[in-house]
């Protein structure tokens, strides 16, 4: 017996229920039936992919990597399908996938007016592994990602890349009443007793990347919450943990401070498959999303004074 997309349909549809019962009625079959395909499933692939308790069924550790590629490959099929069976005759619109950025507002108005007859569509992901899987499998023409220090991205060689943003620092957002909310900037060390929310992505390095830079602060962050991009706001105000976030995140619910010393910074690039775009095309777009950045960045107050002092970080003109 091999795997088949039955069962890997199986297993997304028994996380996304979070019950094998629950699962089962959306799938169309028995319960038992399903447990016993489940059980073929964990056997070819030698391990459990959940625990079952009476709460429910939530992933182990395999559970979680096989999801992933789970979901991938279901895309690339359902994307191939659709792809099929919408094909317009012409020439179609532009597939930009892009991290979750506080300034993606304006970053779309800088796409529309670069592709005025194209109406691109735009998928956005906080995940920069699922962005260079996108761009690698031809899901998206174009991606804006963001690149953490000593972070490799899983791109093909022969997928271009340009650099936007040369360096952007992270922020942290805590309660308005937290104590350390009144200074200007906070040093990460005095964080170490925080509860911390779980950087989105965490599977491409933001997670490790979060523990190292504490590491050298002389901590281990206790990471007690995962939530989605920009989720999770609520638990911040009332108290409950710190997050890092982007230095142009805009929150009336939390305070968002700057991190002393800049711990952990990264860059904004644009990749793109190098048959979609002609170089020209691509010049012109780094520039006009580097100038929607820079907009946000100076309307931003806290983020203002760091942009403002740091001239290496501004867009490349070249």
């Amino acid at each position: 017996m091999e795997l088949e997309l039955r069962h890997l349909r199986a297993i997304c549809a028994i996380a996304d229920a979070g019950s094998l019962s629950k699962a089962a009625v959306r799938l169309g079959v028995s319960q038992p039936a399903l447990t016993m395909l489940l059980a073929r499933v964990e056997d070819l692939v030698g391990g459990r992919l959940f625990v079952r308790d009476r709460s429910g069924a939530r992933p182990t550790d395999l559970g979680e990597t096989a999801l992933r590629q789970a979901r991938l490959l279901l895309a690339d099929l359902d994307a191939f399908a659709a792809d099929l069976a919408t094909r317009p005759a012409g020439p179609r619109s532009p597939r930009i996938a892009t991290a979750h950025l506080a300034c993606l507002s304006k970053i779309v108005d800088a796409l529309e007016k670069h592709f005025p007859a194209g109406d691109p569509t735009v998928q956005v992901e906080p995940s920069t592994l699922v962005l260079c899987n996108l761009l690698e499998r031809s899901h998206a023409d174009l991606a804006i990602i963001c690149q953490l220090d000593n972070q490799e991205l899983p791109l093909p060689a022969d997928i271009p890349r340009r650099t936007i943003i040369p360096k952007f620092p992270f922020f942290i957002a805590l309660s308005h009443d937290h104590p350390l909310a009144s200074r200007p900037e906070i040093a990460l060390e005095d964080l170490a007793d925080e509860r911390w929310i779980c950087p989105p992505g965490a599977d491409d390095g933001s997670l490790a990347s979060l523990r190292a830079m504490c590491r050298k602060a002389g901590f281990t962050p206790k990471i007690r919450f995962h939530a989605p991009s920009g989720g999770a706001s609520d638990l911040i105000a009332a108290g409950h943990a710190v997050r890092l976030v982007e230095p142009g995140s805009r929150s009336q619910a939390c305070a968002i401070r700057p991190l002393k010393g800049d711990p952990s910074t990264g860059r904004l690039l644009l990749a793109w498959r190098r048959q979609a775009f002609p170089e020209e095309a691509i010049r012109a777009l780094c520039h006009a999303i580097g100038a929607a950045y820079t907009t946000h960045a100076e309307e931003t107050a806290t983020y203002a004074r760091w942009w403002r002092s740091h001239p290496e970080a501004h867009p490349w003109t070249a």
